[in-house]
């Protein structure tokens, strides 16, 4: 009977090697998987700090859209320092073509048992930061502000509340928006460490800048 072991292959040793270390200082959250593919096919594995670039062009097109975010963890770029920049500070948002209000009102009132954390408060904490920012542009559009101003002051009569919804585990930008639509938001929070917030029909903005996703907290 033939074995069905195979040898194992030099690239996964280096896969070993090369991801153990650059681990520590990247978005493991966020590069894992594409970071394994590009070096299980060979394509990262020179080294551009000693002088060898000769992969350079190769891996960057197998990481594609996540070259900056994950060329550190295949050592072809000098680590991030995220104490300065963490990925929790930066996110990416984005409008919902077809939201369904009912929806998003009816899975998240009450309690759940699903894999999400509903979170509201206060519309008027959405919209502050806009006032604060608006006061120190200089060259600002007189009707925007009074409109930012309007709302703020709305908000605060009547007491509007924001609700949103982290999910716990994290995922990449199109599961966060899929899934957000699936459950009838109106917009989507992508944080950079991989964490996924949906923005209720009340919120003004795009909800809280605050990563609360319970097992995407990195």
């Amino acid at each position: 009977m033939k074995s069905c072991l195979l040898p194992i292959p030099a690239t996964v040793l280096l896969l070993c090697f090369f991801w153990v270390l650059p681990i520590r200082c990247c978005n493991k959250a966020l590069c894992a998987s594409d970071v394994s593919k590009c070096l299980i096919q060979e394509l990262c594995q020179c080294r551009p700090t000693d002088g060898n670039c000769s992969c350079c062009k190769e891996c960057m097109l197998c990481l594609g859209t996540l070259w900056d975010e994950c060329c550190d963890c295949v050592g072809m770029c000098n680590p991030r320092n995220y104490s300065d920049t963490p990925p929790t500070s930066k996110s990416t948002v984005e409008e919902l073509q077809e939201p369904i209000p009912s929806l998003f009102r009816a899975l998240t009132e009450g309690e759940t048992q699903l894999n999400w954390n509903i979170v509201t408060f206060p519309v008027v904490e959405e919209l502050s930061h806009h006032e604060n920012l608006v006061s120190f542009l200089e060259t600002v559009n007189q009707p925007q502000q009074q409109n930012i101003s309007a709302l703020v002051s709305q908000s605060q009569e009547q007491e509007n509340m924001c609700t949103v919804v982290y999910f716990d585990d994290c995922m990449s930008i199109y599961q966060c928006k899929a899934s957000c639509e699936s459950m009838g938001a109106t917009k989507y929070r992508w944080f950079h460490n991989a964490c996924c917030e949906c923005v209720g029909p009340e919120c003004i903005d795009y909800g809280s800048k605050t990563v609360q996703c319970t097992n995407c907290m990195v």
